[in-house]
């Protein structure tokens, strides 16, 4: 199951009051970084589907919620975990640097 679209009216819902640990890809269609880091989302989506949520949102489309969450550049990838974000990565981190950040949930 790939990462889910998500926009600002489910937000609260999908992420900030889950039952589980969520990462958020705040992303845009046009960004090249972006584009490398949803593929390796999307196999962490499969991998992890039992203990994490993945979610993408595009900050395009939700701008209030970038601003929220203080996104100044994409990707940046947040983990939440409780309603809390827990840490954050920027930049395309690569399989192994979002693994490190959902060992921190």
């Amino acid at each position: 199951m790939p990462a889910v679209n998500i926009s600002q009216d489910d937000f609260d819902t999908k992420v900030l009051k889950a039952d589980k640990p969520v990462l958020v890809d705040f992303y845009a269609d046009w960004c090249g970084p972006c584009k490398m880091a949803a593929p390796v989302l999307d196999e962490l989506a499969d991998e992890t589907n039992d203990k994490y949520s993945v979610m993408k949102v595009n900050v395009d489309n939700n701008q209030e919620l970038s601003q929220k969450y203080q996104v100044m550049s994409i990707p940046t990838v947040i983990l939440f975990n409780r309603g809390e974000e827990v840490e954050r990565k920027i930049g395309f981190a690569g399989k192994a640097g979002y693994e490190e950040l959902l060992k921190k949930a």
